[in-house]
Protein backbone atom coordinates (compact mmCIF):
# COMPACT_ATOMS: atom_id res chain seq x y z
CA UNK A 1 0.00 0.00 0.00
CA UNK A 2 1.22 3.06 -0.91
CA UNK A 3 -0.39 5.53 1.72
CA UNK A 4 1.13 8.26 4.02
CA UNK A 5 0.24 6.69 7.21
CA UNK A 6 0.31 3.12 7.67
CA UNK A 7 -1.23 1.87 11.41
CA UNK A 8 -0.27 -0.91 12.83
CA UNK A 9 -2.93 -2.38 15.34
CA UNK A 10 -1.99 -3.86 18.51
CA UNK A 11 -5.16 -6.63 19.29
CA UNK A 12 -8.12 -8.05 17.61
CA UNK A 13 -10.55 -5.40 19.74
CA UNK A 14 -14.24 -5.59 19.12
CA UNK A 15 -13.64 -1.70 19.11
CA UNK A 16 -11.15 -1.50 15.96
CA UNK A 17 -13.95 -1.71 12.90
CA UNK A 18 -14.86 1.06 14.56
CA UNK A 19 -12.77 3.23 15.52
CA UNK A 20 -10.00 2.43 13.17
CA UNK A 21 -10.46 0.01 9.93
CA UNK A 22 -14.10 1.67 8.43
CA UNK A 23 -12.72 5.25 8.98
CA UNK A 24 -9.35 4.25 7.49
CA UNK A 25 -11.09 3.28 4.49
CA UNK A 26 -12.33 6.98 4.09
CA UNK A 27 -9.64 8.85 4.36
CA UNK A 28 -7.00 8.28 1.18
CA UNK A 29 -4.03 9.24 2.97
CA UNK A 30 -4.34 6.35 6.08
CA UNK A 31 -3.87 2.21 5.62
CA UNK A 32 -4.47 -0.17 8.33
CA UNK A 33 -1.49 -2.24 7.10
CA UNK A 34 -0.57 -4.81 9.59
CA UNK A 35 -2.26 -6.62 13.13
CA UNK A 36 -0.98 -8.77 16.02
CA UNK A 37 -3.26 -10.36 19.04
CA UNK A 38 -1.95 -12.98 21.77
CA UNK A 39 -3.72 -15.50 19.61
CA UNK A 40 -2.47 -15.52 16.23
CA UNK A 41 -5.45 -17.45 14.46
CA UNK A 42 -7.70 -14.85 16.36
CA UNK A 43 -5.52 -12.38 14.70
CA UNK A 44 -5.28 -14.21 11.20
CA UNK A 45 -9.00 -14.37 10.86
CA UNK A 46 -9.61 -10.98 11.86
CA UNK A 47 -7.24 -9.95 9.39
CA UNK A 48 -9.08 -11.72 6.56
CA UNK A 49 -12.50 -10.07 7.43
CA UNK A 50 -10.82 -6.58 7.40
CA UNK A 51 -8.66 -6.77 4.49
CA UNK A 52 -5.02 -6.50 7.02
CA UNK A 53 -2.41 -7.23 4.51
CA UNK A 54 0.25 -9.07 7.64
CA UNK A 55 -0.33 -10.53 10.70
CA UNK A 56 2.43 -10.25 13.21
CA UNK A 57 3.03 -13.25 15.97
CA UNK A 58 3.05 -10.42 18.63
CA UNK A 59 2.82 -6.72 19.38
CA UNK A 60 6.72 -6.25 19.78
CA UNK A 61 6.97 -7.84 16.20
CA UNK A 62 4.66 -5.57 14.83
CA UNK A 63 6.37 -2.54 16.40
CA UNK A 64 9.73 -3.95 14.64
CA UNK A 65 8.13 -3.83 11.54
CA UNK A 66 9.47 -0.84 9.30
CA UNK A 67 6.26 -0.47 7.70
CA UNK A 68 4.33 0.21 10.39
CA UNK A 69 3.85 4.06 10.85
CA UNK A 70 1.86 4.69 13.81
CA UNK A 71 -0.27 2.36 16.06
CA UNK A 72 -3.69 1.98 17.18
CA UNK A 73 -3.80 0.62 20.83
CA UNK A 74 -7.35 -0.59 22.01
CA UNK A 75 -6.13 -3.12 24.58
CA UNK A 76 -7.55 -3.41 28.16
CA UNK A 77 -6.85 -0.20 29.96
CA UNK A 78 -4.41 -1.46 32.17
CA UNK A 79 -1.84 -2.03 29.24
CA UNK A 80 -2.49 1.14 27.65
CA UNK A 81 0.81 2.90 29.32
CA UNK A 82 3.45 -0.22 28.74
CA UNK A 83 2.63 -0.25 25.29
CA UNK A 84 2.28 3.33 24.23
CA UNK A 85 5.72 3.64 25.73
CA UNK A 86 6.83 0.91 23.93
CA UNK A 87 5.51 1.95 20.59
CA UNK A 88 7.38 5.28 21.12
CA UNK A 89 10.54 3.38 21.92
CA UNK A 90 9.93 1.86 18.25
CA UNK A 91 9.67 5.53 16.36
CA UNK A 92 5.71 4.95 16.23
CA UNK A 93 3.33 7.29 16.27
CA UNK A 94 0.19 6.47 18.58
CA UNK A 95 -3.19 6.72 18.70
CA UNK A 96 -4.35 5.28 22.38
CA UNK A 97 -7.44 4.34 23.45
CA UNK A 98 -9.11 5.99 26.58
CA UNK A 99 -8.53 6.27 29.38
CA UNK A 100 -4.44 7.07 28.53
CA UNK A 101 -3.32 4.55 31.38
CA UNK A 102 -4.59 3.39 35.14
CA UNK A 103 -3.32 6.66 36.92
CA UNK A 104 -2.43 9.72 36.59
CA UNK A 105 1.48 8.82 37.84
CA UNK A 106 1.10 6.73 35.06
CA UNK A 107 -0.15 8.99 32.45
CA UNK A 108 2.67 11.15 33.50
CA UNK A 109 5.29 9.15 32.86
CA UNK A 110 3.95 8.13 29.75
CA UNK A 111 3.61 11.73 28.59
CA UNK A 112 7.21 12.58 29.45
CA UNK A 113 7.86 9.25 27.53
CA UNK A 114 5.89 11.39 24.77
CA UNK A 115 7.02 14.78 25.33
CA UNK A 116 11.13 13.04 24.09
CA UNK A 117 9.92 11.39 21.53
CA UNK A 118 8.48 14.41 19.93
CA UNK A 119 11.43 16.58 20.95
CA UNK A 120 13.54 13.79 18.95
CA UNK A 121 11.89 12.45 16.04
CA UNK A 122 8.17 14.27 16.05
CA UNK A 123 6.39 11.92 17.31
CA UNK A 124 2.70 11.95 18.49
CA UNK A 125 0.27 10.38 20.87
CA UNK A 126 -3.47 11.17 21.41
CA UNK A 127 -5.60 10.29 23.07
CA UNK A 128 -8.61 8.74 22.09
CA UNK A 129 -11.55 10.44 23.02
CA UNK A 130 -13.18 10.73 19.34
CA UNK A 131 -16.12 12.76 20.70
CA UNK A 132 -14.00 15.80 21.06
CA UNK A 133 -13.09 15.33 17.07
CA UNK A 134 -16.83 16.27 15.98
CA UNK A 135 -18.49 18.81 15.33
CA UNK A 136 -20.96 18.60 17.50
CA UNK A 137 -18.28 19.51 20.81
CA UNK A 138 -16.79 22.80 18.88
CA UNK A 139 -20.63 23.49 19.13
CA UNK A 140 -20.86 22.66 22.42
CA UNK A 141 -17.40 24.55 23.67
CA UNK A 142 -18.24 27.55 21.07
CA UNK A 143 -21.44 27.97 22.84
CA UNK A 144 -20.53 28.03 26.51
CA UNK A 145 -17.92 30.21 25.46
CA UNK A 146 -19.18 32.63 23.28
CA UNK A 147 -21.24 33.76 26.03
CA UNK A 148 -24.56 32.73 25.23
CA UNK A 149 -25.53 31.35 28.12
CA UNK A 150 -24.20 34.08 30.39
CA UNK A 151 -21.50 33.65 33.28
CA UNK A 152 -21.40 29.93 33.53
CA UNK A 153 -22.85 28.40 37.09
CA UNK A 154 -22.95 24.80 36.51
CA UNK A 155 -21.69 21.65 34.17
CA UNK A 156 -22.45 18.50 34.42
CA UNK A 157 -22.08 15.03 32.56
CA UNK A 158 -23.55 11.32 32.50
CA UNK A 159 -22.23 8.24 30.27
CA UNK A 160 -24.61 5.34 31.62
CA UNK A 161 -24.50 1.97 29.57
CA UNK A 162 -25.74 -1.60 30.38
CA UNK A 163 -22.75 -3.92 30.62
CA UNK A 164 -24.47 -7.37 32.29
CA UNK A 165 -21.48 -9.65 31.43
CA UNK A 166 -19.58 -8.93 34.68
CA UNK A 167 -16.72 -11.16 33.42
CA UNK A 168 -16.05 -8.43 31.08
CA UNK A 169 -12.74 -7.32 31.37
CA UNK A 170 -14.08 -3.43 31.84
CA UNK A 171 -14.47 -5.16 35.79
CA UNK A 172 -11.23 -6.15 36.21
CA UNK A 173 -9.56 -4.87 38.80
CA UNK A 174 -5.83 -6.11 37.73
CA UNK A 175 -6.52 -4.52 34.04
CA UNK A 176 -7.87 -1.06 35.66
CA UNK A 177 -11.55 -1.43 35.18
CA UNK A 178 -14.19 0.04 36.40
CA UNK A 179 -17.25 2.41 35.86
CA UNK A 180 -15.41 5.32 36.50
CA UNK A 181 -12.37 4.07 34.44
CA UNK A 182 -14.33 3.11 30.88
CA UNK A 183 -17.31 5.77 31.17
CA UNK A 184 -16.56 8.06 33.69
CA UNK A 185 -13.36 9.21 31.69
CA UNK A 186 -15.86 10.54 28.75
CA UNK A 187 -17.98 12.62 31.65
CA UNK A 188 -14.91 13.93 32.89
CA UNK A 189 -13.36 15.27 29.86
CA UNK A 190 -16.95 16.84 28.83
CA UNK A 191 -17.28 18.70 31.75
CA UNK A 192 -13.52 19.86 31.61
CA UNK A 193 -14.56 21.00 28.00
CA UNK A 194 -17.25 23.28 28.86
CA UNK A 195 -15.47 24.15 32.12
CA UNK A 196 -12.94 26.57 33.42
CA UNK A 197 -9.18 25.16 34.89
CA UNK A 198 -9.17 21.68 36.51
CA UNK A 199 -11.57 20.78 38.40
CA UNK A 200 -11.54 19.42 42.31
CA UNK A 201 -13.28 16.39 43.21
CA UNK A 202 -15.54 17.68 46.37
CA UNK A 203 -17.43 14.20 46.78
CA UNK A 204 -18.30 11.09 45.30
CA UNK A 205 -20.32 8.02 45.71
CA UNK A 206 -20.20 4.62 43.86
CA UNK A 207 -21.71 0.92 43.72
CA UNK A 208 -19.38 -2.37 43.79
CA UNK A 209 -19.28 -5.01 42.23
CA UNK A 210 -20.13 -7.98 45.23
CA UNK A 211 -17.45 -9.91 43.88
CA UNK A 212 -14.75 -7.70 43.39
CA UNK A 213 -15.12 -4.57 45.72
CA UNK A 214 -12.76 -2.94 44.39
CA UNK A 215 -14.62 -2.56 41.36
CA UNK A 216 -17.14 0.62 40.48
CA UNK A 217 -20.27 -0.41 38.71
CA UNK A 218 -21.18 3.11 39.13
CA UNK A 219 -20.01 6.54 39.99
CA UNK A 220 -21.46 10.04 40.85
CA UNK A 221 -19.10 12.66 42.18
CA UNK A 222 -19.24 16.56 42.92
CA UNK A 223 -16.86 19.01 41.55
CA UNK A 224 -15.70 22.41 41.80
CA UNK A 225 -13.70 24.71 39.21
CA UNK A 226 -11.38 26.67 40.41
CA UNK A 227 -13.92 30.12 39.56
CA UNK A 228 -16.33 28.25 41.78
CA UNK A 229 -18.22 26.72 38.72
CA UNK A 230 -19.64 23.58 40.34
CA UNK A 231 -19.93 19.87 38.11
CA UNK A 232 -21.39 16.67 38.41
CA UNK A 233 -20.19 13.32 36.62
CA UNK A 234 -22.43 10.15 36.70
CA UNK A 235 -20.89 6.88 35.45
CA UNK A 236 -22.53 3.68 35.16
CA UNK A 237 -22.21 0.27 33.66
CA UNK A 238 -24.52 -1.74 35.51
CA UNK A 239 -27.07 0.28 37.55
CA UNK A 240 -30.59 1.84 37.49
CA UNK A 241 -29.05 4.65 35.09
CA UNK A 242 -29.35 1.69 32.44
CA UNK A 243 -28.95 3.96 29.25
CA UNK A 244 -28.12 8.25 29.48
CA UNK A 245 -25.43 10.09 27.50
CA UNK A 246 -25.89 13.88 28.22
CA UNK A 247 -24.06 16.99 29.27
CA UNK A 248 -25.91 20.02 29.87
CA UNK A 249 -24.13 23.81 31.04
CA UNK A 250 -26.01 26.06 32.87
CA UNK A 251 -25.53 29.69 33.08
CA UNK A 252 -26.55 33.10 34.18
CA UNK A 253 -28.91 33.70 31.34
CA UNK A 254 -29.72 30.17 29.76
CA UNK A 255 -28.95 26.53 29.64
CA UNK A 256 -27.51 24.07 27.34
CA UNK A 257 -28.05 20.60 26.77
CA UNK A 258 -26.94 17.67 24.66
CA UNK A 259 -28.17 14.02 24.58
CA UNK A 260 -25.78 11.44 22.76
CA UNK A 261 -22.59 13.79 22.66
CA UNK A 262 -20.71 10.60 22.49
CA UNK A 263 -21.68 8.80 19.54
CA UNK A 264 -23.57 11.90 17.54
CA UNK A 265 -23.30 10.25 13.73
CA UNK A 266 -26.15 8.24 15.31
CA UNK A 267 -28.19 10.87 16.59
CA UNK A 268 -27.57 13.92 18.82
CA UNK A 269 -29.99 16.78 20.34
CA UNK A 270 -28.42 19.75 21.51
CA UNK A 271 -31.01 22.68 23.11
CA UNK A 272 -30.87 25.96 24.41
CA UNK A 273 -32.88 27.51 26.61
CA UNK A 274 -33.46 31.22 28.01
CA UNK A 275 -34.11 32.07 31.45
CA UNK A 276 -38.18 32.94 32.10
CA UNK A 277 -39.49 36.00 30.93
CA UNK A 278 -42.52 37.93 29.87
CA UNK A 279 -42.52 36.28 27.03
CA UNK A 280 -41.65 32.46 28.47
CA UNK A 281 -39.32 30.25 27.98
CA UNK A 282 -37.49 30.71 24.50
CA UNK A 283 -35.96 27.13 23.21
CA UNK A 284 -33.94 26.83 20.43
CA UNK A 285 -32.41 23.72 18.73
CA UNK A 286 -30.05 22.95 16.32
CA UNK A 287 -28.40 20.09 14.62
CA UNK A 288 -24.89 19.98 13.09
CA UNK A 289 -24.08 17.18 10.40
CA UNK A 290 -23.97 13.54 11.82
CA UNK A 291 -20.78 12.90 9.08
CA UNK A 292 -18.40 12.29 9.33
CA UNK A 293 -18.56 10.03 11.96
CA UNK A 294 -16.58 11.22 15.15
CA UNK A 295 -14.54 8.26 14.75
CA UNK A 296 -13.84 9.43 10.90
CA UNK A 297 -12.87 12.80 12.22
CA UNK A 298 -10.34 11.26 14.77
CA UNK A 299 -8.29 9.72 12.70
CA UNK A 300 -8.28 12.33 10.56
CA UNK A 301 -7.25 14.66 13.01
CA UNK A 302 -4.28 12.03 13.97
CA UNK A 303 -3.15 12.26 10.41
CA UNK A 304 -3.39 15.62 10.17
CA UNK A 305 -1.10 15.84 13.22
CA UNK A 306 1.33 13.34 12.22
CA UNK A 307 1.43 14.48 8.40
CA UNK A 308 0.99 17.73 8.18
CA UNK A 309 2.02 19.02 11.87
CA UNK A 310 -1.90 19.31 13.00
CA UNK A 311 -2.82 20.45 16.47
CA UNK A 312 -3.64 17.95 18.98
CA UNK A 313 -6.98 18.27 21.00
CA UNK A 314 -6.10 15.14 23.20
CA UNK A 315 -2.63 15.16 24.02
CA UNK A 316 -1.09 13.29 26.45
CA UNK A 317 -0.29 16.03 28.65
CA UNK A 318 -4.67 16.07 28.61
CA UNK A 319 -4.53 13.21 29.69
CA UNK A 320 -2.56 13.26 32.28
CA UNK A 321 -5.13 16.30 34.15
CA UNK A 322 -8.01 13.66 33.47
CA UNK A 323 -6.38 10.91 35.05
CA UNK A 324 -5.80 13.07 37.70
CA UNK A 325 -9.76 14.10 38.15
CA UNK A 326 -10.08 10.44 37.76
CA UNK A 327 -7.83 9.35 40.78
CA UNK A 328 -9.42 11.98 42.57
CA UNK A 329 -13.03 10.25 42.45
CA UNK A 330 -11.68 7.40 43.18
CA UNK A 331 -10.28 8.81 46.65
CA UNK A 332 -13.08 10.79 47.34
CA UNK A 333 -15.27 7.30 47.12
CA UNK A 334 -13.25 5.31 49.09
CA UNK A 335 -12.13 2.98 46.49
CA UNK A 336 -8.19 2.26 45.65
CA UNK A 337 -6.58 3.81 42.41
CA UNK A 338 -6.34 1.51 39.56
CA UNK A 339 -2.87 0.08 38.83
CA UNK A 340 -2.35 1.16 42.65
CA UNK A 341 -1.07 -2.09 43.32
CA UNK A 342 1.73 -2.41 40.73
CA UNK A 343 2.73 1.49 40.88
CA UNK A 344 3.95 0.19 44.29
CA UNK A 345 5.62 -2.75 43.78
CA UNK A 346 7.50 -0.85 41.31
CA UNK A 347 8.72 1.74 43.78
CA UNK A 348 9.65 -1.25 46.01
Amino acid sequence: MSSDLRIGLLGAAAIAPSALIKPARLLPRVAVTAVAARDRQRAEAFARKHGIPVVHTDYDALLADPQVDAVYVPLPNGLHAEWTVKALDAGKHVLCEKPFAANRAEAERVADAADAAFARSGLVVMEAFHYRHHSLAERMRAIVEGGELGKLRHVEAEVCFPLPRLSDIRYDYTLAGGATMDAGCYAVHVVRLLGSGDPAVTAARMLTLRKDPRIDRAMSAELEFPDGVTGRVRASMWSRHVLSIRARAVGASGELSVTNFLMPQLYHRLTIRAPRGAGGRAVRRERVPRNPSSYACQLEAFAAAVLDGGPVLTSARDAVTNMGVLDSIYRASGLPLRGESKDQASAG
